[in-house]
């Protein structure tokens, strides 16, 4: 039998049950409405102010609206369950944040059409169907009506569900598009598995047919050890003739896939890959210079972009700050010093981390406003390098990371 429809006010839909009330209540009443919202400066639309009034309620209760997300989602829909890890606490609140973190950007359309596409190629490789956006939905309207009940009412209902349904049909058709171009993921072997330090390798993998990505992008990668759990990792290199492709891996406390990546994969073992994700590629149509601040595991991007300007006989000047907590987690400063030796136009700063910030040190340098600059590292590196940089004159387009909300909860 089809499920009933829910029609928002606008006329906007979903198919599904229409969200239940908490328990003991019968039919609530609607809440009083709040006052509305201020006027936003940069013109945010009306549904944006009213998500982001929604978002800002809910934020102190994020575990709780993310615990009764999973539960109206499986007990409505017991047929998606499959699609997740046997471990929810692995899965944790990546599904619904990618959500929440897409509406945030409700007013950015560039920006959240290129998040909301990738996220709809990456889907594929759970094996996502089309019919299965309207289950998420319905949990998704089901856990905001209970949790957001100061700020909830049938306009802002109204504006989630038109909201929802654009960002699934755009997740939709960047998946059907995918589909006719590449597989949902690739097989590969790997080929070599080299322990830099007790908890980095440099893992090198052979995929079963070609895979075709720019230096700078990450993929996700899910080992036999830990089906449906997926983890994004970084190109170590651009591409390469013989198609290889290397990642450096860090493990990290309770880091279930990087543990076993760097303490149990071995030569011969067949993982899985995603498709290829991320912007922070290098524009080959300028000539301007490149500031690379590649914090930890992160200097594995920037040594593929400083390997891509190699391969393009360019000339430009770039200037690559590699940090680490210690002079021990440089763990490939000496590939960075071969570069370095082959390129005049290369130039390679070490940051150890003994009270100065990779920031801080990069501002005694420049002038940077000509300059890309590319952000590779921990989350908190990227947002104090963004303030730093705009600090210093680099113009804030012209700076380019792996969004924080891109690689959300991205874990271990």
């Amino acid at each position: 039998m089809d499920a009933p429809t829910t029609t928002s006010a606008d006329g906007g839909w979903f198919r599904g049950p229409a969200p239940a009330p908490p328990a003991g209540q019968v039919n609530p009443p609607d809440p009083e409405p709040e006052p509305d919202p201020e006027p936003d400066p940069l013109g945010a639309s009306r549904d944006a102010l009213l998500i982001r009034r929604t978002l800002a309620e809910i934020a102190p209760v994020a575990d709780k609206v993310t615990s009764y997300f999973y539960a109206l989602l499986f007990i409505a829909h017991p047929e998606v369950r499959s699609l997740f890890p046997a471990a929810m606490d692995s899965q944790r609140d990546r599904l619904l944040k990618a959500l929440l973190t897409a509406a945030d950007h409700l007013d950015d359309s560039d920006r959240l059409a290129a998040y909301l596409q990738n996220l709809g190629r990456g889907h594929r490789k759970y094996g996502t169907r089309p019919e299965q956006y309207p289950a998420v939905g319905e949990a998704l309207i089901g856990a905001l009506t209970r949790y957001a009940e100061r700020t909830w009412c049938a306009e802002t209902q109204a504006a989630w569900v038109r909201a929802y349904t654009k960002m699934s049909q755009v997740m939709i058709d960047a998946a059907a598009e995918s589909e006719r171009r590449a597989p949902p993921w690739w097989f590969a072997e790997v080929v070599s598995h080299d322990l830099r330090t007790p908890e980095i390798a440099v893992v090198t993998l052979r995929p079963d047919q070609p895979y075709p990505f720019l230096a700078g992008q990450y993929t996700t990668l899910e080992t036999p050890w830990w089906p449906r759990i997926w983890r994004h990792y970084s190109f170590a290199s651009a591409p390469r003739a013989d198609g290889l492709l290397s990642f450096h891996i860090k493990a990290v406390p309770a880091g279930w896939v990087s543990g076993a990546l760097v303490h149990r994969a071995r030569p011969g073992d067949i993982l899985r890959l995603g498709p290829p994700g991320g912007s922070m590629t290098v524009d080959h149509t300028t000539v301007n210079g490149m500031l690379c601040l590649g914090g930890g595991t992160g200097i594995a991007p920037i040594k593929a972009l400083v390997e891509d300007v190699a391969e393009h006989g360019e000339k430009r000047p770039v200037e690559v700050f590699y940090g680490a907590r210690s002079d021990h987690d440089l763990y490939d400063l000496d590939t960075m010093r071969r570069l370095q030796q082959a390129h005049s136009w290369l130039k390679v700063r070490t940051v150890v981390d003994s009270g100065t910030q990779l920031p801080d040190v990069v501002r005694e340098y420049g002038p940077w406003n000509s300059y890309d600059a590319f952000l590779s590292g921990p989350p908190g590196m990227i947002r104090s390098s963004l303030d730093a940089l705009k600090n210093v004159g680099v113009p804030f387009e012209r700076i380019r990371h792996d969004g924080v909300e891109e690689l959300v909860a991205t874990g271990d």
